[in-house]
C-alpha cells in the first residue's frame, strides 16, 4: 500500500493514496467504537483532504476483518454519565458537527460499510455521498436497547426509508443486512467483499475532479445481482404495524399479526426501555417533517442530552455492556408509564446549540 501523506498508526489512520484520501478508524479489538479524539482527527482530516488539490475523494474504511465501527465508545460515556461529568455534551455535540459536516462534504466521500456497522457508524458512513454495503454487512442502529435513541443523524436516515423500514429497524434495533440496507435508502451499492480490492485500487487511480456520477457509474460496474433482503421481503406486514403514531398501537399490530415475523419484531421491541421506544418513534415522524439534517441532529443533541441525565441510559448500558447481565431495570419499567410529560422534556429548548 503506498502511501503519500500518512499519519501514525494510531487509532486513526489518515493517508493519501493515489488520488484518494483514506481516513480508516484503526481500533479492531473494539470493533473500532468511536473516540472524542478519533473524532476530531476526522475532523482535521477532512479539513486537510478538502484543500489538497491532489484528494479527489474520500475512502471511509476500518481495520480489522469484523466491521467498519460498532458505534460510540460507550464505556466512556457510561463512567462519565455515572460521575455527572460532561462528556456526553462534548462528545455528541463535536460528532455530530461532524456528521454533518460529511453530509456536505464538497468532495465524493465513498464509505465501505462491510462487517459491522452500528451507531456512530453510521454516522460516518451513513451520510456519505456513496455508501457500500457487502454480503457481510450488519448494519443496526441499536440504541433503543440503552435508552437512547437512532442519534448521528439516524432519525434523518430512518424517517427517509420507504414505507415504514425505518420505524422497524428504529424501534426493533435489528439487523440489516447489505441487501436490507439497499432498499432502505442506507446504501447505494452492494458488492461482494472478494471485488472491494479491485474498486479500491479503481478509486486511488480517479482523477481529480470526478464527479458524483461518474463515481456512481464506477462503483455499479462491480455491483452484486440484485437481491432482496429478509426484512425487505416483508416489507407489507411492516407497513401495515408499524404505520402507526404510537407505540402502543404498533405492538397490539404486531401481536394480532401473530405470525413468526410479527412476533420475532415484538420480542425485539419488548426488552428495549419503553422511555427510548417513546421518545425514538416521536423523534422519526418529527424527522419525517424535517428539510434538514441538521435540524434533526440538532433536535437529537437536545433529546441526548436528557438520555445523558436519564437513570435509563446507566442502566442500559451497565446490563448489555458492563454486567452483561441482560436483564435492565428500566425506569419507567412499561409503555404505560412513559407519559406525554416524561418526552416533552427530550424536545424542551436548551441553553446550548449546535453550530454547523
Amino acid at each position: 500500500m503506498s502511501s503519500d501523506v500518512a499519519t501514525e498508526a494510531g487509532e486513526l489512520i489518515v493517508a493519501r493514496e493515489g488520488a484518494a484520501g483514506v481516513i480508516r478508524l484503526n481500533r479492531p479489538k473494539a470493533l473500532n467504537a468511536l473516540t472524542l479524539e478519533m473524532t476530531r482527527e476526522i475532523a482535521t482530516a477532512l479539513d486537510a483532504f478538502e484543500a489538497d488539490p491532489k484528494v479527489a475523494l474520500i475512502i471511509l474504511e476500518g481495520a480489522g476483518e469484523r466491521g467498519l465501527c460498532a458505534g460510540g465508545d460507550i464505556r466512556g460515556l457510561y463512567e462519565s454519565a455515572k460521575a455527572k461529568g460532561d462528556l456526553g455534551k462534548i462528545f455528541w455535540r463535536e460528532e455530530y458537527i461532524v456528521n454533518a459536516r460529511i453530509a456536505q462534504f464538497p468532495k465524493p466521500y465513498v464509505a465501505y460499510m462491510d462487517g459491522f456497522v452500528m451507531g456512530g457508524g453510521v454516522g460516518l458512513a451513513g451520510h456519505a455521498s456513496h455508501r457500500i454495503v457487502t454480503e457481510k454487512t450488519r448494519m443496526a442502529m441499536p440504541e433503543v436497547g440503552l435508552g437512547f435513541f437512532p442519534d448521528v443523524g439516524g432519525t434523518w436516515l430512518l424517517s427517509r426509508a420507504p414505507g415504514e423500514l425505518g420505524t422497524y429497524f428504529g424501534l426493533t434495533g435489528l439487523t440489516a443486512n447489505g441487501a436490507d440496507a439497499l432498499a432502505a435508502h442506507m446504501a447505494d451499492v452492494l458488492i461482494d467483499t472478494v471485488n472491494w480490492p479491485a474498486l479500491r485500487e479503481a478509486l486511488t487511480k480517479l482523477s481529480a475532479g470526478t464527479d458524483a456520477t461518474a463515481l456512481m457509474t464506477t462503483l455499479k460496474k462491480f455491483a452484486a445481482p440484485e437481491q432482496t433482503g429478509p426484512v425487505t421481503a416483508q416489507r407489507a406486514q411492516i407497513n401495515r404495524a408499524f404505520a402507526h403514531d404510537s407505540v402502543e398501537e404498533i405492538v397490539a399490530a404486531l401481536e394480532q399479526d401473530g405470525s413468526d415475523f410479527a412476533l420475532a419484531a415484538f420480542k425485539a421491541m419488548s426488552d428495549k426501555s419503553p422511555r427510548g421506544l417513546k421518545v425514538t418513534l416521536k423523534l422519526l415522524r418529527l424527522a419525517r417533517a424535517s428539510k434538514s439534517l441538521e435540524e434533526c441532529l440538532s433536535r437529537e443533541y437536545l433529546a441526548a442530552l436528557e438520555v445523558f441525565d436519564s437513570a435509563d441510559f446507566v442502566e442500559g448500558v451497565r446490563a448489555a455492556i458492563i454486567d452483561k447481565d441482560r436483564n435492565p431495570k428500566w425506569q419507567p419499567p412499561d409503555l404505560k408509564g412513559v407519559t406525554p410529560e416524561i418526552v416533552a422534556r427530550y424536545l424542551a429548548p436548551r441553553d446550548v446549540a449546535l453550530t454547523f
